[in-house]
């Protein structure tokens, strides 16, 4: 049997930038390479791409590129254009995934519970804002970036004195933030995998070390956060995340792969965080090891990625392209 060719889209214009690099690196060395021919396709910074074959002549490309212009539909839509099958959501999937504020609002009017926030733009910074975020929302207060992720320009504010440092932080990565009100409760997180039939992995749990899951928690500090695998959870918690992974998976119009980040109130009540579309793909990272732990070891889990890349461009190309009278 002939073997595959493996596009690996790795780097990019992003803060998520050397993310991308370890995820990649463990991808490439995981892919059976009896069964697949993998090029690399590395984009630096400045978005200039560096790639070893003919685009034309790759079978599946693999995005590993978190962030802006990788996770947000960018990159999704030029292999649209390209006519190629490629791993993860499509474009509107990848762009509400990406936009926390649009992923917020569409979870809130399918009644789906999450942290009551305001959204920001760039245009409407002026000093009357502080005073209407803080009549609007209880400290403690999480100012991010409306489009980045891997905890990248986020601050977590416990009074009205640090807002402002906050909100010009958040905005040196995006023209759009979010101010969302601080949830207290267990940090939970399911993988989902599949395309018209998703289905969820058990669920895992962060325990950070530092006062939140920060960048530097999640990529600096090798002892920034302890994950449970599986988390402590009785079966009936467990199955209510998984099923509501799911829910909001489809809401979202995702397809192939997401990480979906809950929070659980000492309550019971479980709270929306938010979803990624790429998730981080070391071998350490909380989607490959979610699967692991529910039956799937990490190079089955990209051959099902594969063939669910495969299984979209089946589905795309029986539509008529055309029209006639």
């Amino acid at each position: 049997m002939a073997k595959l060719n493996i596009g690996l889209i790795f780097g990019g214009k992003s803060g998520e930038h050397e993310v991308s690099l370890e995820s990649a690196k463990s991808v490439y060395e995981t892919l059976n390479k009896k069964k697949y021919r993998v090029s690399l396709i590395f984009i630096d910074k400045s978005g200039k791409w560096s790639t070893e074959k003919d685009l034309e002549k790759i079978d599946v490309f693999f995005p590993v590129i978190h962030g802006t212009y990788g996770e947000d539909g960018c990159i999704q839509g030029f292999l649209e254009l390209l006519n190629a099958a490629y791993v993860g959501s499509g474009v509107i999937g990848s762009a509400i995934g990406m936009d926390k504020d649009v992923q917020k609002r569409l979870l809130r009017d399918a009644g789906i519970l999450t942290a009551k926030f305001i959204s920001v733009e760039k245009i409407q910074l002026n000093k009357r804002l502080t005073k209407t975020i803080i009549q609007k929302l209880k400290f403690p207060l999480f100012v991010k970036p409306a489009n980045l992720g891997s905890s990248v320009g986020v601050s977590k504010v416990d009074a009205d004195d640090d807002l402002h440092k906050a909100i010009e932080e958040a905005f040196r990565y995006d023209n759009k933030i979010l101010i969302e009100e601080g949830i207290a409760g267990r940090e939970i997180e399911c993988s989902v995998l599949g395309n018209d039939k998703p289905v969820a992995s058990l669920p895992g749990e962060v325990l950070p070390k530092h006062e939140f899951y920060s960048y530097e928690a999640k990529y600096i500090d090798e002892n920034g956060a302890v994950l449970k695998i599986p988390a402590k959870l009785s079966k009936n918690k467990i199955e209510e995340i998984r099923k509501l992974a799911v829910k909001v998976f489809r809401i979202l119009e995702c397809s192939g792969m997401a990480r979906v980040d809950f929070f659980l109130e000492k309550s019971g009540k479980v709270i929306v965080n938010e979803i990624n579309t790429i998730p981080g793909f070391t071998k350490i990272s909380m989607y490959p090891k979610l699967w692991e732990i529910s039956g799937i070891p990490y190079r089955s889990l990209l051959d099902k990625l594969i063939s669910l890349a495969l299984e979209n461009k089946r589905k795309k190309d029986r539509l008529q392209r055309d029209f006639r009278i």
